[in-house]
């Protein structure tokens, strides 16, 4: 069984195909607008209560929500379902970032700090989310990046995964006082982002384990908080490729065990084909041929 044109990703241990769905025409809906206004009610509510537990994050939503409902039933149904669809979408942020991590050499994890003196918050936002859009564009810089306030004085930090090609600035070592640990520490400061924005830590990842870390990390942040992860343009979670019947190893039995017959693991030296022609065996310079999609 060949399969053309299916979705390529790296789960940490093996390579996945997903076979491309049939397409089904979409059948017109109606929007109400109250139902969208209780949606947008329920949002306002989950965030405003993102660092409550999941059953006190609930008892308040259903507090706030009764009035809008005939009956308890309707009002515990919509809780329900949307419950789930927040569920459902973590879920997937979480896949999307490690797909897009898996495809990927990291190089650094970095953390950036504003000096009050250069910038307020909202400048160091601004300014340092389009410095980094420059470096990608000209520099072909790549990360994966949250942003995170320290958790006693509440001050605004950016950390990430970074793979970076061609280096700014220099990397000096700098030896200077941990508060939190309470020690002196040395750690690497680029000077170009010192000179633009304050203290920065650059950290090389030299093991997976590393990079392992720095995802749960993320993760973890993510969970708490309900902020968006920051992507570089160029990430993606997969590249496309046909894919021969003596490629595939077995069935995947992963994350959606309901769709395991629409995946399959492949052995690890298959061969990547585009539209009949064969680009090589998979390693990062065939895959750097092929096309990619999120």
């Amino acid at each position: 069984m060949n399969i053309p044109e299916a979705k390529v990703y790296f789960d940490g241990s093996n390579y996945i195909a997903i076979a491309p769905k049939p397409k089904v025409q979409n059948k017109p809906t109606t929007t109400h607008k109250s139902h969208d206004e209780k949606k947008e009610l329920f949002e306002k509510l989950y965030k405003d209560n993102i660092d409550k537990t999941k059953s006190e994050r609930k008892e308040i939503i259903t507090n706030e929500l009764r009035e809008h409902f005939e009956t308890d039933e309707r009002c515990k149904e919509f809780i329900k379902e949307n419950m789930n669809r927040k569920t459902h979408n973590k879920i997937e942020r979480k896949m999307r970032l490690i797909r897009k991590v898996n495809q990927q050499h990291w190089d650094y994890f970095v953390t950036f700090t504003y000096d009050s003196n250069k910038h307020d918050e909202e400048s160091f936002k601004k300014k340092l989310r389009e410095c980094l859009s420059r470096l990608s564009t000209r520099k072909g810089w790549k990360y994966i990046c949250v942003w995170e306030r320290s958790p006693e004085k509440q001050r605004l930090h950016f950390h990430g995964l970074f793979s970076i090609s061609e280096m700014v600035g220099e990397l000096v070592e700098v030896n200077d006082w941990d508060s939190r640990a309470n020690k002196r520490r040395t750690t690497m400061q680029n000077t170009y982002f010192t000179e633009r924005f304050g203290r920065n830590d650059f950290s090389i990842i030299d093991d997976p384990f590393q990079t392992q870390y720095a995802v749960k990390y993320i993760v973890k942040y993510l969970e708490k908080s309900g902020e968006r992860i920051v992507y570089s343009k160029g990430l993606y979670q997969y590249f496309i490729s046909d894919i021969m019947d003596e490629d595939i190893l077995c069935p995947y039995y992963g994350e959606d065990e309901k769709h395991y017959c629409d995946k399959y693991i492949l052995f690890d030296k298959f061969r990547c084909w585009d539209e009949g022609l064969y680009m090589g065996d998979v390693c990062p310079e065939t895959i750097a041929k092929m096309r990619k999609s999120n």
